[in-house]
């Protein structure tokens, strides 16, 4: 037994309680550094003054005017391949990478893509399989947002198959003649108003990826229109036919499905934060609105059902932050799996969308209104369940992890 202390000796103060934040009520704000909420907070900032006054107009309008200007100012905050190391990049942790993603998409799943296929996708292509002359022309100017990029992989007929992909690359004049490359892409963020494409092609060798400045003669990327979703994000096909590249055009460090798809990874674990931003402001705006909207003579956030759709919704939202900043901390310990990723993508999607039906129910028919964020979300979020892999292909990927059978095929 241990030993009782006298009347004299020390007593140490219990703790200090400190009171529930609706806003943490898990406390995971306890979780970051002063470092990871300066970064919050700078991007937060930011996406509060140049994005949220104006982006249900540019959703209603289904343009994102400016991303040029604004791919400058992502840039001038480090946002720009921000957990990539060199060549002007940030080399922020994953983590506050993380919760750059999560206040982009807090604004708008549109702006957030702008940054993963940015630093995610395009950059990171460049600076994982690139020669140190590509990394040297290209990345400085990405990480600045002078230079847009793109990442051409998905097809108008291939998909979640992309070892089917029909685009291909030729060889002329032996191993040190030009490539040219034929073929479409299609659904590819960025590709009206990109300055280099990553492009994967078929090859005598096996998939290759090409780095394709877009004013190459041949190359075309009409915008997609017509989009009730990522409607304030420039949407394209890109059209590659007889691209003539020179030899060096290859990325040099990888032949096979592995490049895109390590790729797909680091965009994927972007998204895993960044939904939970779409999920949070749906969630923010149905509880104001629940405090404030009066029915039966008392706001309806005093009725039970409201509450419990409420407390549903705010156990998935931070069951799903704490999951992504699980993973973060797995990836800056160089300890983060594919399947790993597949597991928070699913699940913090999924649920995302979910909380902003929820929130939509909560806000009545006030829910449909651009007034309110809660349906350009919802909306936004179905893109955002489908790209990166669908919740089918996660499902499989999760699937083959736990029983060793692959069931793909």
């Amino acid at each position: 037994m241990p030993a009782k202390p006298s009347a004299t000796s020390p007593v140490s103060a219990a703790p200090v309680v400190p009171p529930f934040d609706p806003g943490d009520p898990l406390g995971l704000d306890d979780l970051l550094t002063d470092e990871d909420r300066a970064v919050r907070d700078t991007v937060r900032g930011w996406a509060a003054d140049r994005v949220l006054p104006h982006i249900a107009d540019w959703y209603e309008r289904g343009e994102l005017p400016g991303i040029r200007e604004l791919a400058r100012e992502l840039g001038s905050l480090g946002a720009l391949g921000m957990s990539l190391t060199g060549y002007g990049c940030t080399g922020a942790s994953a983590v506050q990478y993380g919760l750059a993603c999560l206040e982009l998409e807090a604004a708008d799943s549109g702006i957030r893509s702008l940054v993963s296929v940015q630093g995610s996708l395009a950059m990171y292509a460049i600076r994982r399989f690139g020669s140190e002359e590509q990394k040297q022309q290209w990345l400085p100017r990405m990480a600045a947002g002078e230079i847009i990029g793109c990442f051409g992989l998905t097809e108008p007929d291939i998909g979640s198959d992309p070892a089917a992909m029909r685009t291909h690359a030729k060889r002329e004049g032996g191993s040190g003649g030009d490539w040219v490359l034929n073929g479409r892409k299609m659904w590819i963020t960025n590709g009206s108003v990109a300055g280099v494409a990553v492009v994967w092609a078929r090859t005598d060798d096996g998939i290759r990826g090409f780095l394709v400045p877009t004013d190459t003669p041949g190359f075309s990327a009409p915008e997609i229109k017509h989009k009730w979703s990522l409607r304030a994000s420039v949407t394209s096909e890109l059209v590659l036919d007889d691209v003539r590249l020179p030899a060096d055009a290859v990325l040099p460090e990888v032949t096979g499905l592995r490049g895109p798809l390590g790729c797909l990874s680091h965009a994927r674990y972007g998204i895993i934060w960044g939904s939970m931003g779409a999920a949070r402001t749906s969630f923010e705006a149905a509880l104001d609105y629940a405090r404030t909207r009066e029915q039966f003579g008392k706001p309806i956030g005093g009725f039970q059902l409201t509450q419990a759709k409420l407390a549903d919704m705010a156990v998935e939202l931070h069951k799903g932050i704490l999951l992504a900043h699980h993973l973060g901390l797995r990836m800056d310990a160089g300890r983060l799996r594919p399947e790993q990723i597949s597991f928070g993508k699913l699940n913090n999607v999924r649920e995302a969308i979910e909380i902003c039906r929820t929130a939509r129910t909560i806000l009545g028919a006030n829910g449909i209104s651009l007034e309110y964020p809660v349906m350009r979300h919802a909306t936004n979020l179905e893109s955002v369940l489908t790209y990166e892999g669908t919740v089918e292909m996660h499902q499989l990927v999760l699937g083959k992890a736990l029983t060793g059978l692959d069931a793909f095929r």
